[in-house]
């Protein structure tokens, strides 16, 4: 087995991981199965691995009762309010709810944060009074809204 990855996360459930799994592929454009591996005692799913936005993830079903916090979050940096838009719906779905900021959390309590690429270079800029004006107009969302956040940006 070549290894692609060096570090994959692994989500921990009770006993949801082939739901969880299947419930991320289906958000991601780009997502799909990679290997379910069954429990040898009982024949039950053990993990799934899954690949989304080009990252292997595997869902575990460890049997304990864990919970997920926002200590740990994962960023999808997004190329437009399009993806932004569709990738925030479908982790909304089904019992997610919405944070501020652009953070979310998914129905099985993992916390997202769904953001623009154009924060990168905001972010990147020399600019501090631009900066602030973008912060300023984040902190109001809940959703990231680009446009905003660019005519913010930039005084407009």
């Amino acid at each position: 087995m070549q290894i692609r990855q060096r570090i994959t996360p692994f989500l921990s459930f009770t006993d949801r991981a082939e739901e969880a799994a299947n419930f991320y592929v289906s958000v991601f454009p780009d997502g799909k199965l990679i290997r379910h591996v069954k429990n040898p005692s009982d024949g039950a799913v053990l993990t799934v691995e899954f690949e989304i936005c080009g990252m292997n993830f595997v869902t575990l079903n460890a049997g304990q009762d864990w919970t997920f916090t926002e200590a740990l979050s994962l960023a999808v940096w997004c190329d437009s309010q399009e993806e932004i838009d569709t990738i925030w719906s479908g982790l909304t779905a089904d019992g997610g709810s919405e944070v501020a900021c652009g953070w979310l959390r998914d129905r099985f309590g993992v916390a997202w944060q769904i953001q623009p690429t154009e924060v990168q270079q905001w972010l990147a800029s020399d600019d501090p009074v631009a900066l602030q004006r973008m912060f300023e107009a984040l902190w109001k969302m809940t959703k990231m809204d680009v446009a905003t956040l660019q005519k913010a940006f930039d005084g407009r």
